[in-house]
C-alpha cells in the first residue's frame, strides 16, 4: 500500500490528479495540504473539498497551508483555471470549510511523516511554499519521506508564465530553491516541457469524458474554460493536445512503471535573473557540487495514463 500526501493548489489538473490518487490501486491518501497558486487559497480549500465530495471521500483530511509565497509577488492562473480555480462553475452545495482540519499544512506533513517513517510519498502539484516551511520547521523531514514527486520547473527554459519560467516555480522561486536544495529524499520532477511532449490527443479527451458518470460530468464542467484556452494556445506553449500537467507527477508516484525514460541530474532554481527568475537550472557539468540528483522525467507510458484517467471517472 502506497501512502501519499498530496500538496495542491487545486485547479483543474490538480482535481484530475486527486481523482486518480483516490482510484489508484493499492494507494492510500493520508492527507491533502493546500497552498496558494492557481487561485487564492480560500478557493483552493473549497475546490479540494468539492473534488472529494464528487468522489464521496470527504473522510480524507484537508489542511490549510500558506496563502502567499515566501518573498515573491503573489500571482494566480485565473486566465486558464478561472477566477475560482475550477472553471468558474460554482457549486451552491459545496462542502463547508468547517470540514478542514485545525492543524496547519506544514505541521500536518511533519506529523504524518513522523507517524509513517520512510513510507510517505509526497506529491506536490502547486507552488512549493508548504514544503519549504515544513523543512524549515524540521530539517530532518525529507529523511522521513519515501520519495518526493514534483510537477514544476522546466528543462529547456521554455516558460508558460514568464519567458523562462514555469508557473509553480515562478509563483514561489525561493520555496522551489529551498526544496530542491534541502530535500535529499528520492526526488522526481515532471517538468513543463515533459508534460507538453506527453500531451494526449483531443480525440482521447472527448472519448474519456463521454463516460456517463457524475465524475466525468464534473470534469467536463470544470474543464470547459481551460480546454477552450488550451485549444487556442500555440503548440510550442502547451503541446499538441490535452496537457493535464499535474497528473504526470501523480501518475509517476502511484505507478513505478509509468516513467519509461529519465535522467539524474543536480538541479537548482535561479533567483536573481531579470528574465530567468524561477527557472529550473540543470547542472550537467557539476558546477553545484551536489551529491543529490533529481530524477527528471523524459518519457512515460501514456497508455497507463489513459487507464488511470478512465478509472478516475468511473
Amino acid at each position: 500500500m502506497k501512502k501519499l500526501i498530496l500538496d495542491v493548489d487545486t485547479g483543474v489538473d490538480d482535481a484530475q490528479a486527486i481523482m486518480i490518487a483516490l482510484t489508484a490501486k493499492d494507494v492510500k491518501v493520508l492527507g491533502i495540504t493546500c497552498c496558494h497558486g492557481n487561485t487564492p487559497l480560500e478557493n483552493v480549500l473549497t475546490n479540494t473539498l468539492r473534488v472529494l465530495k464528487v468522489c464521496n471521500r470527504l473522510d480524507i483530511p484537508v489542511y490549510k497551508g500558506f496563502s502567499k509565497p515566501l518573498l515573491a509577488r503573489k500571482q494566480h492562473a485565473s486566465d486558464y483555471h478561472g477566477k475560482d480555480g475550477l472553471g468558474d462553475v460554482p457549486d451552491p452545495d459545496a462542502p463547508s470549510v468547517e470540514l478542514l482540519q485545525k492543524e496547519k499544512a506544514a505541521e500536518a506533513m511533519l506529523k504524518i511523516a513522523r507517524e509513517n517513517p520512510g513510507e510517505v510519498i509526497l506529491v506536490a502539484t502547486g507552488p512549493l511554499t508548504n514544503l519549504a516551511v515544513a523543512v524549515q520547521l524540521d530539517p530532518s523531514f525529507p529523511k522521513k519521506l519515501k520519495a518526493l514527486y514534483i510537477m514544476g520547473g522546466n528543462t529547456e527554459s521554455r516558460g508558460n508564465t514568464t519567458s523562462c519560467g514555469e508557473f509553480n516555480f515562478v509563483a514561489d522561486p525561493e520555496a522551489a530553491f529551498i526544496v530542491l536544495d534541502r530535500y535529499t529524499c528520492p526526488t522526481y520532477i515532471a517538468a513543463w516541457e515533459f508534460s507538453c511532449r506527453s500531451s494526449l490527443s483531443w480525440s482521447f479527451w472527448k472519448e474519456w469524458l463521454s463516460v456517463k458518470t457524475e465524475k466525468a460530468a464534473f470534469i467536463r464542467k470544470i474543464s470547459d474554460l481551460s480546454m477552450k484556452v488550451s485549444s487556442y494556445q500555440k503548440e510550442v506553449i502547451a503541446g499538441q493536445g490535452f496537457n493535464p500537467c499535474d497528473v504526470f507527477a501523480l501518475a509517476a508516484a502511484v505507478d513505478d512503471g509509468f516513467i519509461t525514460e529519465s535522467e539524474k541530474v543536480a538541479v537548482t532554481v535561479e533567483l536573481d535573473g531579470k528574465h530567468t527568475r524561477g527557472m529550473m537550472v540543470l547542472d550537467y557539468i557539476e558546477c553545484l557540487k551536489k551529491e543529490h540528483k533529481a530524477v527528471i522525467m523524459k518519457t512515460a507510458d501514456l497508455e497507463k495514463l489513459k487507464k488511470m484517467l478512465y478509472n478516475a471517472v468511473k
